[in-house]
């Protein structure tokens, strides 16, 4: 049986292997088809191991356990008829800059706002945009400290990107750009915003940009992401992609059907002796899942190594059918894709801390995107949606409601009288929704520098498992969380010299 899947309109493949009475897929794939290599996993990793492997010549077929492909990049109606939301990632600043993508003729219809992300503090607001030197004039006293800091890495920002989208143990094309960056990179993010600002407006910013790591703003390292989300606020922008998300899934599964590649969807692999036999096959899952699927086969070293991994903090996600746009008292928030909300360093410290240590802060650092300022197709004429989480403890059940429309009021009051209707998420919720965020937990695991180095193991070929022709190619693996594929790019490419033995420059 075959049926066809559409997201808003637009039929993005033909799915629906078979019904679950139906013949195993062993002998269905046997008797239809042999692969060179299958992807277990439907997600933006998935969906560029598939795309790498088949522009090189190779049989590929994509399994998918949901209803539809994309993972991570969805877009659903959770509220109200003609409000649509992003069911996870939202703004896609290494989407943007990411070397695969780049290499792609994707189609996408990337929407920049006029300001990247905003940072209110009081009736203010610290932001930046595409211009560094726009970006700097509102800073104030911090402008000539903040252009020291980004401006020499912003016009590397190429160069800094190939290097920071491959495992840590690579031989850099570019040691120059790294080593401009390590330096700030390697810190704690409450020590760069202390050594390099004196405003409490700058000083949020760049915790609101480092809060992004989901580690506590002291742990060294945590400056790293807050350095590259700057860098790519100037560089390529924190855009949006027109129509939500999906349309990134949507391209992505058209490329690869144009390549040749097939995508089985509602194709729940629950052991390895479930697929049929195939020269590679690549798992776009977490340790946790790798484990329950083929932990078996794996030796007692690797499978300790799997069962040490360490998922990060979980997420409480709001999405909201507004009758207004949020009446932000800042005017700058009213012009930014993205706002992020937490007050002062102090205040932002104390909220990922608490996280960190199992705790419910009480006023939570707040990431919101408003993307029906800028794009139409999101909410019906005068209406808006917001699109909303917060960080909570692993796992956690807590419902974050009141919270974070206490905080966001705090900045926007009367923001609680447009709204029309809000979908609520809780970790668990979202680990039901897509079983790779495990706790809640959106970046594919914790994120601090030792787990950036050994994600999963240390090695310079982390995609590889100890059984031949087996990958990981999730965000677990390097450089980690984000809508960027470059987890599933380095391991095909991994996969496809050592394995397939090809010189193919994909």
């Amino acid at each position: 049986m075959r049926r066809s899947c559409k997201s808003h309109g637009n039929i993005i493949l033909v799915c629906k292997l078979h019904p679950a009475h139906d013949i195993p897929l062993r002998d269905f794939c046997r008797v239809n088809h042999r692969y060179d290599a299958i992807i277990v996993g439907a997600g933006p990793n998935g969906l560029a191991a598939a795309i790498t492997l088949a522009k090189a010549g190779l049989s590929v077929l994509v399994l998918e356990a949901n209803a539809t492909p994309g993972g991570g990049c969805r877009t659903e109606a959770l509220t109200l008829p003609g409000f649509i939301h992003d069911t996870c990632s939202s703004i896609h600043p290494m989407g943007k800059a990411s070397p695969f993508f780049r290499s792609l003729d994707l189609g996408i219809d990337w929407i920049q706002p006029e300001i990247a992300v905003a940072h209110p503090l009081g009736t203010g607001a610290a932001w930046l945009n595409q211009s560094i030197v726009s970006s700097a004039e509102c800073l104030g006293s911090d402008a000539l400290a903040y252009r020291r800091l980004m401006e020499p890495l912003v016009g590397e920002w190429e160069w800094l990107i190939e290097e920071i989208l491959q495992p840590m143990l690579h031989f850099p094309r570019h040691p120059g750009t790294l080593l401009r960056f390590s330096p700030s990179a390697l810190r704690s993010a409450s020590g760069l915003a202390r050594r390099h600002f004196e405003t409490d407006a700058v000083r949020g910013l760049f915790a609101g940009l480092a809060g992004h790591s989901f580690l506590p703003l002291q742990t060294m390292g945590s400056a790293a992401i807050g350095m590259v989300l700057g860098i790519m606020a100037h560089g390529v922008g924190w855009p949006m992609p027109r129509g939500g998300s999906g349309k990134i899934a949507e391209a992505l599964v058209s490329t690869l059907i144009r390549l040749g590649g097939r995508v089985e969807t509602s194709c729940r692999i629950t052991k390895i002796e479930e697929l049929p036999a195939a020269r590679a096959v690549f798992f776009d899952v977490t340790p946790r899942q790798l484990l329950d699927i083929a932990g078996h086969r794996f030796p007692d070293g690797y499978r300790a190594a799997l069962q040490k991994f360490r998922y990060g903090p979980g997420v409480f996600k709001i999405d909201y059918a507004l009758h207004a746009p949020i009446p932000w008292t800042a005017e700058a928030c009213r012009r930014a894709g993205t706002v992020h909300i937490g007050g002062t360093l102090e205040e932002i410290e104390r909220a990922e801390y608490q996280v960190s240590q199992g705790e419910i802060p009480q006023k939570p650092f707040i990431l919101l995107a408003q993307h029906s300022l800028f794009d139409n197709t999101r909410a019906p004429a005068g209406k808006h949606t917001a699109w909303a989480y917060c960080h909570v403890p692993h796992a956690s059940d807590i419902d974050m409601t009141e919270r974070m429309e206490a905080q966001i009021e705090r900045f926007a009051p009367g923001f609680r009288d447009c709204i029309l209707a809000r979908a609520n998420q809780n970790c668990r919720m979202m680990e039901e929704k897509n079983a790779n965020l495990v706790g809640g937990d959106i970046n594919g695991g914790l994120a601090t520098l030792w787990q950036m180095m050994a994600r999963p193991i240390l090695s310079a070929h982390p995609y590889r498992t100890p059984c031949p022709g087996l990958y990981l190619c999730s965000a677990s693996t390097p450089p980690g969380g984000g809508v960027h594929g470059m987890c599933g790019y380095n391991a095909a490419r991994d996969a496809l010299r050592y394995r397939f033995d090809t010189t193919s420059d994909v």
